[in-house]
């Protein structure tokens, strides 16, 4: 039993263990191979309560701790990185930023939609020209008579075109500061709105069976009250969000390594050369054990950083590094493995050749290994 986690917490690894090699495992390469998104299995998650988990229950959520959360993002992960994208996003950067900033209105009236009526919803930062440097943003939110008009476009955004798709949080330029730099506001956007329109991106390398899209505002437009947190904070509201995601990409490159290094333990006993199983040679037998003394560690430094959260402590950095060395030693296992399964895992029926695939977004999305360097940095004081 690890010593960081609680009975319950052992149970529901169980619970959600079991749902992934039940329901996810047997799809999880047809939807890659066809790059769909499966209303169907992410009705599934909704009803065992996934897309819901940290959502206190008076508004139609599980009322769970952030370490149970990220429990069952890294369950899933453990078999497809594409199903556990769709829970990431919608718990950390859907319904996260509303939970954290939004009025007691706005709540009532977005979080049922997000839980018990089945609407995933998105967190619309990126642009063309607007990724690592956020502040870069150029969609525009004018307010005329009591209402935002809203005109832009947003790209790579998770859970944002399929028919789940319910809305989306987006960082907007609402006006000009003093010093000239760019006000940065956010507001709620839902897909109903008139001049609201999105498409999905097909051709993936990674997450194949996740919904991937973009979204363009036209003319959009919505009541002046649907403006999350205080004018002109949208950049914090949106950065402070990253943090708590960062626990749930952290989460997914510790299920992905996790999963990865299964296979190739698995692999390395029944692949026999010269005589005996690949995993008793020696060079093998260590790409093994530097595998599993990854994982332990990074699972340390993410539950640790679960904790402060849970316990309302500072966070931001421990999240950074959780997200950081999840997502480089996923890579690193990953790869690994595939060398262990040798020509095996190149093929497209082997789940090592999807996960290696699945791990390369880990270092890019939700802060770029780069960018989290500088945030680690600034928060050691350097500048």
């Amino acid at each position: 039993m690890d010593p960081l986690l609680s009975k319950e917490h052992e149970a529901y690894r169980e619970r959600v263990r079991a749902f992934a090699e039940g329901e996810i495992k047997p799809v999880a390469a047809e939807l890659d191979e066809k790059s769909e998104f499966s209303n169907e299995l992410t009705n599934k998650m909704f009803d065992e309560g996934f897309l819901s988990l940290v959502t206190p229950k008076g508004y139609g959520g599980e009322g769970m701790d952030t370490l149970s959360y990220i429990i069952a993002v890294e369950e899933i992960a453990r078999v497809d990185g594409s199903q556990a994208a769709t829970v990431a996003a919608h718990n950390s950067l859907g319904q996260a930023p509303i939970l954290n900033y939004g009025t007691e209105a706005q709540k009532k009236e977005f979080l049922p939609m997000l839980t018990s009526e089945k609407k995933l919803w998105a967190f619309g930062l990126t642009e063309p020209e607007a990724g690592s440097d956020s502040n870069n943003t150029e969609t525009t939110a004018e307010l005329k008579n009591g209402q935002w008009l809203i005109n832009g476009k947003k790209i790579y955004i998770t859970n944002a075109a399929s028919d789940m798709a319910g809305g989306v949080t987006v960082q907007a330029v609402t006006g000009q500061r003093p010093n000239g730099m760019k006000e940065l506001s956010v507001i709620l956007v839902p897909r109903d709105s008139n001049g609201y329109s999105c498409e999905p991106i097909r051709s993936k390398m990674m997450w194949r069976g996740a919904d991937t899209g973009r979204i363009f505002f036209n003319d959009v437009k919505v009541p002046e009250a649907y403006i999350l947190g205080e004018r002109g904070k949208g950049s914090k509201i949106m950065l402070a969000t990253l943090d708590g995601g960062r626990l749930s990409i952290a989460a997914m490159g510790l299920g992905l390594a996790q999963g990865a290094y299964e296979m190739a333990m698995e692999y390395a006993e029944k692949r026999v050369q010269f005589g005996k199983p690949i995993r008793s040679f020696q060079v093998n037998s260590f790409k093994l054990a530097d595998m599993a003394t990854k994982i332990e560690l990074a699972r340390n430094l993410l539950y640790k950083a679960c904790w402060l959260k849970d316990n309302h402590q500072p966070f931001g950095k421990e999240a950074a590094m959780a997200k950081l060395y999840t997502s480089e030693i996923a890579r690193e296992i990953a790869n690994e493995s595939l060398q262990i399964h040798g020509a095996h895992g190149l093929m497209k029926d082997n789940a090592i050749e999807r996960f290696y695939r699945d791990q390369r977004i880990l270092e890019i999305g939700e802060g770029t290994s780069e960018i989290l360097r500088l945030v680690i940095s600034r928060h050691l004081g350097i500048r």
